[in-house]
């Protein structure tokens, strides 16, 4: 990790925005990060591994399609199906859609396609950054013959990412709403299209686990329009895919399963006949998301389903996969209360996951992502009520009377993945707060160049630099002076390096102060290494 420093304090409330990382400047100085075997996340196996639900369903007329699960129709306040707004800031918004006659201060509101290569990548880019193994992309089943045929835009947007930048995914299928008569083929087809023609087993990152690719199937054995009643169909159904299937089409088979496939009651089946169904999965994973909304109700589960479904699984061969949510919020989707289970400021997620942990879990999966329908997106999500549009119910970080930052899920994420690599060890106190300091992780190039130069502390909301001795082409005396870049790429501060330091009071050479963004700090040079810092 990189050296860093926030100068960001006091009136720049958003310290925890402050971020550096080493990274190989494109064109103006901004461009992709070079890859490295440090960065890549290992796809041989699923154990100790965190990964998010990913659901890529957002479109905008951007596009070429709708306003998809944003809103009925154009937004407004009537229309939103969201809870959660996206902090969007550091996207053009040439690759984002004008959210209606919203605004956010003065400034026009936009929402995002997932169709937009640069969106999904800036996502993957993210998880890389935090330290994010990856995610189960969903696939629902009714929509498998739509996707195929408009040519499975976000799932290819999002194999380049992972590939670009060292994530590992895997394909989820959901039978929410499809029929008892065809979800099986569907899947089936749906699956051999994947492997034939998308090569998706075979893409960089896709998730293996005892050499065979992972496929999550949730909703089998639920209760309510999830196919199918009969779970003789169901055992034919998961057979085939492990050893019925031609053998480059067979897979390590997950089960997202009711909350309660262990007694068997409440949102799972009853018949007796599921037992060994459940048995027959390679994993199970339960869902949980709402099934409990403080942290009593987190400890309660711990007792009744986390540590007997362990030993269950144990006992029928079946690794366990845990689900844990943030908090959710549904109430422009389905008219429910605001807010209705809180964050908390991270301390219900974290809580979940730290007794997931000790319960014996070997591996996660956060719900979700991206999901802003129901609120619990993990993503960069509006710090603010006024960082979000002007109009309408929006859940904001601060709704719980916090002050943190856009990208506080992200950190948590990152430091719950830590527990589960074995690098931090069980804790019920979250080891971060939102003011500290935060290094992204570069993507280490196979022969690490520095920048020439690093971080130290500064003084009243500056930042200082040194250059490193004995860098050869970028000493102090090379470099000379420091190029600093605003998000759009250009220049717009230079420093001298005075006996090998200078000084940034976060303003540009006119005096006037910067405002949010990733702005790059670079000396000049063949290599054009540079350091990223974030502006609150």
């Amino acid at each position: 990790m990189t050296e860093v420093f926030s100068p960001f304090r006091g009136k720049r409330a958003l310290a925890a925005e402050a971020a550096i990382a080493l990274m190989t400047a494109g064109v103006l100085g901004i461009g992709s990060v070079s890859a490295g075997s440090a960065s890549v996340i290992d796809a041989t196996t699923l154990k100790n591994k965190v990964l998010f639900g990913y659901q890529g369903w957002f479109d905008c007329p951007l596009s070429g399609g709708g306003w998809t699960h944003w809103s009925h129709g154009v937004p407004a306040e009537g229309t939103m199906t969201v809870d959660a707004y996206p902090d969007l800031r550091e996207f053009k918004a040439a690759d984002l859609c004008p959210a209606g006659d919203f605004r956010i201060g003065a400034k026009q509101a936009y929402l995002f396609t997932a169709k937009t290569p640069a969106i999904v990548d800036a996502h993957f880019r993210w998880m890389q950054e935090y330290g994010l193994d990856g995610v189960y992309i969903q696939r629902f089943v009714g929509e498998t013959s739509w996707k195929r045929s408009t040519g499975d835009v976000v799932l290819k947007n999002a194999m380049k990412a992972a590939a670009a930048y060292g994530r590992v995914f895997a394909i989820e299928y959901d039978v929410s709403g499809a029929s008892d008569a065809g979800f099986a083929d569907a899947i089936k087809k749906d699956w051999m299209y994947l492997v034939d023609s998308l090569k998706v087993a075979t893409a960089p990152g896709y998730l293996h686990e005892n050499g065979k690719p992972v496929v999550s199937v949730w909703g089998i054995g639920f209760t309510d329009n999830h196919p199918p009643a009969d779970p003789a169909a169901a055992a034919a159904f998961i057979a085939w895919f492990k050893t019925g299937a031609a053998e480059k089409y067979r897979i390590y088979y997950m089960g997202g399963t009711p909350s309660w496939w262990r007694p068997l009651n409440q949102d799972a089946r009853t018949d007796p006949a599921w037992k060994p169904v459940y048995k027959s999965m390679d994993a199970i994973q339960p869902w949980a998301v709402g099934r409990y909304g403080d942290s009593a109700g987190v400890d309660n589960w711990k007792k009744t389903s986390l540590i007997p479904d362990l030993a269950e699984t144990k006992l029928n061969g079946n690794f366990y996969v845990p689900v844990v949510f943030p908090g959710f919020s549904w109430k422009n989707l389905n008219a429910g209360p605001a807010n209705q289970i809180p964050r908390k400021g991270g301390k219900f997620l974290w809580r979940q996951a730290m007794n997931a942990k000790a319960a014996g879990a070997e591996a996660l999966k956060i719900a979700m992502f991206d999901e802003v329908d129901e609120g619990t997106a993990m993503f960069k999500i509006a710090p603010k009520r006024a960082d979000a549009p002007d109009k309408g119910y929006w859940l904001t970080l601060d709704a719980d009377g916090l002050d943190l930052p856009a990208d506080w899920y992200l950190r948590l994420a990152g430091e719950i993945t830590k527990v589960f690599h074995g690098t931090r060890a069980v804790t019920d106190t979250i080891p971060i707060r939102p003011g500290d300091p935060m290094a992204l992780i570069p993507r280490t190039p196979a022969s690490p160049a520095s920048p020439g130069f690093k971080v130290l502390a500064g003084r009243d909301g500056t930042v200082r630099f040194q250059a490193i001795p004995g860098y050869g082409a970028a000493s102090a005396a090379a470099i000379g002076n420091l190029l600093i870049r605003d998000p759009a790429g250009r220049l717009v501060r230079t420093l001298a390096l005075v006996n090998g330091e200078a000084q940034w009071d976060c303003r540009d050479d006119s005096g006037r102060p910067l405002g949010f963004g990733l702005y790059l700090v670079q000396a000049p040079g063949p290599q054009a290494q540079a350091m990223r810092i974030a502006l609150p």
